[in-house]
């Protein structure tokens, strides 16, 4: 059996909550200089493996940690405790228009972001084309990015991370932003980057993406592994859980 393209080993992530900052001299003084705060662990021990070539959903409430664990997957935050270990080219889609400058174009853009992905300049010129028709947003092209929707931002960030070639491609609620039209082209893009042996590691809401999309899945809740396997299972266990029903598990 070939290694795992990511690995995650008993992984622990921890934030500072304040509830008062030292805004100026006097409140430092008065408390000490301490700001008042209680740490929050964010994920705790969170131990599982993503094989190459499948495609891993993650689900769970908000503030479950979904997210938490895929900034530290895409190294955008590092753990506390633990380890991850990536296998090949990542490229990652978790905030609209991540590494945009908005006063820059979209053409500018995409050279941009492009490079801070790892592609050369020819290769991003060979792509371009393509990469413009996938976001549908060819004759807003030369215009700031400052002035694109927020369907118009994520079209266009997805468009380059896809044609980045990763072996790992990891999104954060993609299929959520958009029309319905430009939501299945990237299902069928999905479907395409698997068929290539790219390992696709997604946040979704939408049970019905698991379901459909998805070889395994882990449920996460309050920062711990709850169950980590088939997706279909998980899927069941989640909407049980949690009082899904059928028309929640669409969005």
């Amino acid at each position: 059996m070939s290694a795992p393209a990511v690995t995650v080993d008993n992984v622990s992530v921890r934030f500072r909550l304040y509830h008062e900052r030292n805004n100026s001299l006097k409140s430092a003084v008065m408390r000490g200089r301490r700001s008042v705060h209680e740490d929050f662990e964010a994920l705790h021990n969170v131990s599982l493996e993503i094989p190459a070539g499948s495609t891993f959903g993650i689900v769970g409430r908000n503030g479950a940690g979904k997210s938490t664990l895929l900034k530290c997957i895409a190294r955008i935050l590092y753990p506390d405790s633990g380890r991850i270990v990536t296998r090949g080219r990542m490229a990652s889609m978790l905030e609209l228009g991540s590494g945009f400058h908005p006063e820059l174009s979209g053409r500018e853009n995409v050279y941009l972001n492009g490079s801070i992905l790892g592609m050369s300049r020819r290769t991003v010129a060979a792509k371009f084309d393509e990469i413009v028709s996938f976001a549908g947003v060819g004759k807003f092209i030369d215009q700031p990015i400052k002035n694109y929707s927020s369907g118009m931002y994520v079209r266009l960030g997805f468009a380059v991370a896809i044609n980045v070639d990763p072996d790992i491609l990891v999104v954060d609620e993609i299929l959520a932003v958009g029309d319905a039209a430009f939501a299945e082209k990237s299902r069928q893009k999905f479907v395409e980057l698997k068929a290539a042996g790219t390992t696709i590691v997604m946040v979704t809401h939408a049970i019905s993406n698991i379901r459909q999309m998805c070889d395994s899945a882990a449920w996460i809740d309050s920062g711990r592994l709850v169950s980590i396997g088939d997706s279909n299972r998980i899927a069941d266990e989640y909407t049980a859980a949690v009082g899904l029903g059928d028309d929640q598990q669409q969005r």
